[in-house]
C-alpha cells in the first residue's frame, strides 16, 4: 500500500514528502493561493510523462538504440464544466535518432502505452489518451 499525507501549511498550500523529497502544491492566487507550488492537476501530467518516459528510456537502452535529446511533451485539454478534468491528453515523444532505430522507438513507446505505464492505464479510463513520435535525425556515427 502507498500512502501520501498532505498537510495544509497555510491558505490553500499543502506540503508532503514523497520518497524523501518535499513537494508543495498551491492554488492560483485568484482562488486564494499564494503561488507557493504547482497546482495539483499539472502534476498529474508530470506523473504521466515521467512514467512513460522512464519506460521508454529503459526499453531503448535494452534495445541498444542510439538516441539523444529525448523529451516527452504532454498537451492536455480540460473540460469547461465542473468537475474540471483533462478529457483529452496527447503525448508527443520527441527523440533524436537515426532512421534505422525508428521501429525500435515505436516498439518502446507502444510497449509503454499498452503494457508498462500504470499512469497511462489509469488516465485512459478517464480521458482520451493519444500519442505520436516526432523524430529529429541523429547524424551518423563518425560524421
Amino acid at each position: 500500500m502507498t500512502e501520501i499525507v498532505l498537510k495544509n501549511t497555510s491558505g490553500m498550500a499543502f506540503s508532503t514528502e514523497v520518497d524523501g523529497h518535499t513537494i508543495e502544491v498551491d492554488a492560483d492566487p485568484q482562488f486564494g493561493g499564494q503561488d507557493r507550488g504547482p497546482k495539483p492537476k499539472p502534476l498529474l501530467l508530470l506523473s504521466l510523462a515521467g512514467c512513460t518516459g522512464m519506460d521508454v528510456v529503459s526499453l531503448l537502452n535494452k534495445m541498444r538504440v542510439e538516441y539523444a535529446d529525448f523529451k516527452v511533451r504532454v498537451q492536455a485539454e480540460m473540460t469547461d464544466e465542473h468537475p474540471k478534468y483533462y478529457h483529452k491528453i496527447h503525448l508527443i515523444y520527441e527523440i533524436k535518432t537515426r532512421p534505422e532505430f525508428h521501429a525500435k522507438v515505436e516498439k518502446a513507446v507502444n510497449l509503454s502505452q499498452e503494457r508498462y505505464c500504470g499512469v497511462s492505464f489509469m488516465l485512459r479510463k478517464a480521458a482520451e489518451l493519444t500519442h505520436e513520435i516526432a523524430y529529429e535525425e541523429l547524424p551518423a556515427t563518425g560524421s
